[in-house]
C-alpha cells in the first residue's frame, strides 16, 4: 500500500484486515487535513480560517442505528434493553463488507487516545474516508507526541465509511445506516452517515463498557476547577448547558462533555470540545464564539453568508450546528485534563414544563434518583426526527451511551459522593413562566449567578423551602437574582395550569423510575417525587 505519515512501521492498518489501493496517510496535521478536505470538496473556508463542511442528512445522531455485539463476553454484562444487538455472524459480515468497500479508497488514519488518566487511557486508530473526518477526530480526541506515534498500538479500531449503505437484510441492522460496536475486539464500524459525533461517542461507549469493571465511573459531563483545587462536575444531555456553563473565565476548563472518576480524581475522556454554536454569540459565549475564529476548528452544517461569515442565527440546516476545536483553543483550559475529586455535582435538566426550580440542593439519596431518572428536555436537532424540545428520561444523563445497567453507575456515583463527600444540586437551564410554547428559557445570567453561589459554598448558607412537588431544598433568596424566579408556580400567570403541569411530570417521573425500583435501596425509592403531595 501507499502509506505515508508518522507511524508504528510494525502496526499498519492492515493489521486490522484493511488494504487499500489508495493512498493511506497517518496523522497528517491541520493545515495538510485542510488542504486535502477542500481539495476533494469536502469542506469550506470561513472568512476567519475555520473549516466548514455539511454532513447531508444526518445532522445529528443515529441513535436507532446503532448496535452493539452480543457475544459470550458481553451478554452479561451489557443493558439490553437499552443495547439493540447484532449477532457475530452479521457483524463479520459487515466487517468484511466495509473492508472491501474501503479497498480502491484513499484512508486518512489518526492514533489518538482517549483518557487523560494514563492508568485508564484507550489508545484508539481512528480511520475515515473524509480528510474534515480525521480532522474532527484529531481535535476531539488526545492527540499523542510524536515521539509516541512510533511505537503506538491501539486498542481500538474505529473505521468510518459514510459512503458505506448497509444491507437490513444482509447485515442484520434497520437502514442503510450503521453503527456497530464490537465491545470484544474494540471495532466501531460506522457507515451511511457523514455526521461526525458518531466517532467520538463511539469512544465513550467503549469507555462506558470497561471503566466500571476497575472501579472507575464513566460520566457524560463537562467539568472545572476553581482556583483552589474545588472541582465541579456538571451532568446533562446536549443542549442543556454542559459546554456553556462549564466555559466559565474564573475556572480552569477541563472538559466539555465525557470524564471518568476514578481513585485519583476526575479525568477528561476528550482532547477536545463539542460545543453547539446556533445562536452562538460573542456576548453571551465569548471563549467559545472565539474558538469558531481560529484556524484549526470545524464548523459542522453552519450556513455561512456570500463573505463566507458565519450566521450562526440560521439554523435552516439544523439546530444541531457545532463547532469542534481542541481543548487548549480556551484560553484557561486544563493542559493535563485531570483534577482533584469533585466537590460539587451539577445536573443539568431543560424541564420543558417549567416546573423545575432553577436551582435545588439534593440529598445523596436525591441525587442517586435523579442521576437514574435522568429528566431533561431532548432539543431539536440533537437526534434525528426532534425537530422541537419534548420531555424524556435519560437515565444517568447519557442513556445511548450506557452499554451497562444504570444500577452500575448509579452506584458507583453514590459511593463516590459518600466517599468525598460532594454536594449535589439540580439545576434547570429550561423553561419559566410557562411551558415551552408560552413560557421563555431561563436567563442564563441568573444560571451563572446561582452556579457561582453554589460553587463557592456561600448558597449552602442561604435559606431554603421545600418542594411541595419533588421534596428537594430550594432557595428562597440568592443575591443578584430575582427571588421570583427561584418559585417556578410564581412566574406563572395561570396557577391551576401550573400545577397541574407539575402533577403531570411528577407522575411522569414515578412512571419511569418503576423500572429501577427493584435495583436501588429504601432511601432511593422515598427520594421520589410524591404524586398526592403535588395533587394537594
Amino acid at each position: 500500500m501507499n502509506e505515508t505519515g508518522k507511524r508504528n512501521p510494525s502496526f499498519g492498518i492492515d493489521k486490522s484486515g484493511l488494504k487499500t489501493t489508495g493512498r493511506v496517510q497517518y496523522n497528517l496535521g491541520e493545515a495538510e487535513l485542510y488542504e486535502e478536505a477542500v481539495r476533494r470538496g469536502e469542506a469550506r473556508l470561513t472568512a476567519h480560517g475555520a473549516l466548514m463542511a455539511e454532513t447531508g442528512q444526518h445532522t445529528g445522531r443515529s441513535a436507532k442505528d446503532k448496535f452493539v455485539l452480543r457475544d459470550a463476553n458481553t451478554e452479561p454484562h451489557v443493558w439490553w434493553d437499552n443495547n439493540k444487538p447484532i449477532s457475530a455472524e452479521h457483524f463479520d459480515t459487515l466487517l468484511s463488507d466495509f473492508l472491501a468497500h474501503a479497498a480502491d479508497k484513499d484512508l486518512f488514519v489518526q492514533d489518538l487516545v482517549g483518557g487523560a488518566d494514563e492508568s485508564q487511557k484507550l489508545p484508539t486508530r481512528v480511520v475515515t474516508e473524509y480528510a474534515w473526518h480525521s480532522l474532527f477526530i484529531r481535535n476531539l480526541l488526545i492527540r499523542p507526541q510524536a515521539g509516541e506515534l512510533t511505537g503506538f498500538v491501539p486498542k481500538m479500531t474505529i473505521i468510518d465509511l459514510p459512503s458505506f449503505r448497509a444491507d437490513p437484510a444482509r447485515h442484520g441492522c434497520r437502514t442503510e445506516t450503521v453503527i456497530a460496536v464490537d465491545l470484544t475486539r474494540m471495532i466501531v464500524l460506522i457507515g451511511g452517515t457523514s455526521y461526525a459525533g458518531e466517532m467520538k461517542k463511539s469512544v465513550f461507549t467503549a469507555l462506558n463498557y470497561l471503566l466500571p469493571a476497575k472501579g472507575v465511573m464513566p460520566m457524560h459531563c463537562s467539568a472545572n476547577e476553581g482556583p483552589n483545587g474545588d472541582a465541579a462536575v456538571f451532568f446533562g444531555l446536549s443542549g442543556t448547558g454542559k459546554t456553556t456553563l462549564s466555559a466559565d473565565p474564573s475556572r480552569t476548563l477541563i472538559g466539555d462533555d465525557e470524564h471518568g472518576w476514578g481513585p485519583d480524581g476526575i479525568f477528561n475522556f476528550e482532547g477536545g470540545c463539542y460545543a453547539k454554536t446556533i445562536r452562538l454569540s460573542a456576548e453571551a459565549e465569548p471563549e467559545i464564539f472565539a474558538t469558531t475564529q481560529r484556524f484549526g476548528t470545524v464548523l459542522e452544517n453552519v450556513i455561512l453568508d456570500e463573505n463566507r461569515v458565519p450566521d450562526f442565527d440560521d439554523g435552516r440546516l439544523t439546530e444541531n450546528t457545532r463547532c469542534a476545536y481542541p481543548l487548549h483553543f480556551i484560553p484557561n483550559a486544563s493542559a493535563t485534563g485531570r483534577a482533584n475529586h469533585p466537590k460539587n455535582i451539577i445536573m443539568l435538566t431543560a424541564d420543558a414544563f417549567g416546573v423545575m426550580p432553577p436551582i435545588a440542593k439534593l440529598t445523596p439519596a436525591q441525587a442517586m434518583y435523579h442521576f437514574l431518572s435522568g429528566y431533561t428536555a431532548k432539543v431539536a436537532g440533537t437526534e434525528k426526527g426532534v425537530t422541537e424540545p419534548e420531555a424524556t428520561f435519560s437515565t444517568c444523563f447519557g442513556a445511548p451511551f450506557m452499554p451497562r445497567h444504570p444500577s452500575e453507575y448509579g452506584n458507583l456515583l453514590r459511593q463516590l459522593i459518600a466517599d468525598h463527600g460532594v454536594d449535589c444540586w439540580l439545576v434547570n437551564t429550561g423553561w419559566t413562566g410557562g411551558a415551552y410554547g408560552t413560557g421563555k428559557r431561563m436567563p442564563i445570567k441568573a444560571t451563572r449567578a446561582l452556579l457561582a453561589a453554589a460553587l463557592d459554598g456561600s448558597l449552602k448558607n442561604a435559606e431554603f423551602r421545600t418542594d411541595a412537588n419533588f421534596g428537594f431544598s430550594v432557595p428562597i433568596e440568592v443575591a443578584g437574582v430575582d427571588a421570583a424566579i427561584l418559585d417556578p408556580r410564581s412566574t406563572w400567570a395561570d396557577k391551576q395550569a401550573y400545577d397541574a403541569q407539575a402533577l403531570k411530570l411528577v407522575g411522569m417521573f414515578i412512571d419511569n423510575f418503576g423500572k429501577f425500583e427493584a435495583h436501588v435501596d429504601a432511601s432511593v425509592r422515598g427520594a421520589a417525587p410524591q404524586a398526592q403531595t403535588a395533587a394537594e
